[in-house]
């Protein structure tokens, strides 16, 4: 499989060109590797799709616009920031439009880094699956967005990336880089979103924080409804730094965000959040890593999710404390809705504790609407499918009112209620989660 994109400097073709290489002798991944266990991988036929037509990524996005200039799915999310530092827009993996780059943080494009610059470099800060995918991404790769914020910069208003895909039967690559330096403070928020077309999106997102650095990070993924997405988001937080990220799942047919953060300094944290809401027959797919590798690290996770109709979500996460990380505490937990008889959760929290003088746990829930919770709000007169909708409701929006990113909360809160007004109403058993 040739490089897809011929363009650029000639470092990034030779890299595309090796990523083909590696691609052309890997095997597809399957369910029966223990990091796709539970997944519906085994339908992804990768030969199905290709490089996107260059007409495909060369103008703005198509969809209904506002005065913005954005598709009118992803301008509510974008004006409900308000002001903004910066905002990188792109089009089936190719940048299609940057505003007002911010005179304190530097953002640079690899599709338009000369051959003499070290615009390859980041591109491999942080691990990312060493896959048949991971190779595929790199082979069609065009743009990266890449975020410096240097030492002791405390950016106020926020970076916003969004990525429209519309482009049928495409590989999409989507690549952000951002890097906080040392006392640095910064917000990104990065929407995927696109039409109802059949593509395979590869977003991967490196989150680098230098020491006694500040990252606030959320993701909302909006693919369309035929779209596979498989995400990768690794961060590497050092000293006293601090990361807070929030994740919303929507869109794709199947929807795969893989997360893996690394405390590699002394009383470095991070909070992980998600929420997601699976209706039809989607299936949204979550595996995390919390890697504690130095002392005093901290790191706290919380994952909601609901599911509907024939809709099935999976989670698996894993805390790992190294030796010599002592006194680490790390706190996982995940619940979810189960609404349709037709739907399925899974939920598998681990532990792996190579050190002593630790303080770690997990939970995790899987269940229908609680019927105490139904009934208590009945009993005031509220309507059975009024509660129910109530109850799940309040039970997403926990993890909302938690974002790092204030701004999102309305509008995605309005997201979900829109799902949950189209599926079936939820029936009620003993045991909901909660």
């Amino acid at each position: 499989m040739p490089p897809c994109v011929p363009s650029g400097p000639a470092w990034l073709a030779t890299r595309r060109a090796e990523a083909a290489d590696r691609f052309a002798g890997l095997a597809p991944p399957t369910p029966a590797e223990e990091v796709w266990r539970y997944s519906r991988i085994d339908q992804l036929h990768l030969d199905r799709y290709g490089p996107v037509p260059s007409a495909g990524s060369s103008a703005p996005p198509t969809d209904d616009t506002t005065g913005s200039g954005l598709p009118a799915s992803v301008a509510a999310l974008v004006e409900a920031l308000g002001a903004r530092a910066a905002m990188v827009v792109t089009r089936n993996g190719r940048v299609t439009q940057l505003e007002a780059e911010p005179a304190a943080a530097k953002i640079l494009l690899t599709a338009a880094a000369d051959d003499t610059s070290d615009a390859g470099r980041p591109l491999d800060v942080t691990d990312t699956p060493h896959d048949a995918l991971t190779a595929l991404h790199d082979a069609h790769l065009a743009d990266a967005v890449l975020i410096e914020i240097p030492n002791g910069v405390a950016l106020t208003e926020p970076i916003v990336i969004v990525h429209w895909v519309d482009a049928d039967r495409a590989v999409v690559p989507v690549r952000t880089v951002v890097t906080v330096g040392e006392a640095a403070e910064a917000t990104v928020v990065e929407i995927i979103a696109g039409t109802d077309v059949d593509s395979l999106v590869l977003p991967v997102t490196a989150l680098m924080l230098g020491p006694a650095a500040n990252l606030r990070y959320a993701s909302v993924q909006q693919a369309g409804s035929r779209a596979w997405v498989v995400a990768h988001q690794g961060s590497t937080v050092d000293r006293d730094a601090a990361l807070s990220s929030a994740s919303v799942a929507l869109g794709g047919g199947y929807a795969r965000l893989r997360t893996d953060s690394a405390l590699v300094g002394k009383g470095a944290s991070t909070k992980l959040l998600a929420v997601y809401f699976g209706e039809g027959d989607q299936m949204h797919d979550f595996r995390t890593l919390q890697d504690h590798r130095a002392e005093k690290t901290t790191s706290e996770l919380l994952f909601k999710g609901a599911v509907a109709d024939t809709s099935h979500s999976v989670y698996t996460g894993l805390i790992r404390v190294e030796n010599g990380a002592h006194g680490t505490k790390a706190f996982q937990t995940n619940r979810n809705l189960v609404l349709s008889e037709g739907a399925r959760a899974d939920s598998v929290p681990n532990l792996e504790i190579d050190e002593n003088d630790v303080a770690c746990s997990h939970a995790s829930a899987v269940g229908p609407v609680d019927d105490e919770q139904r009934f208590y709000l009945e009993a005031r007169g509220v309507p059975s499918g009024v509660a129910d909708r109530l109850i799940v409701l309040g039970f997403l929006t926990e993890v909302l009112d938690r974002s790092p990113v204030p701004g999102l909360r309305q509008p995605l809160a309005d997201a979900l209620a829109d799902r949950l007004e189209r599926v079936e109403a939820p029936t009620g058993a003993p045991g909901g989660a909660g």
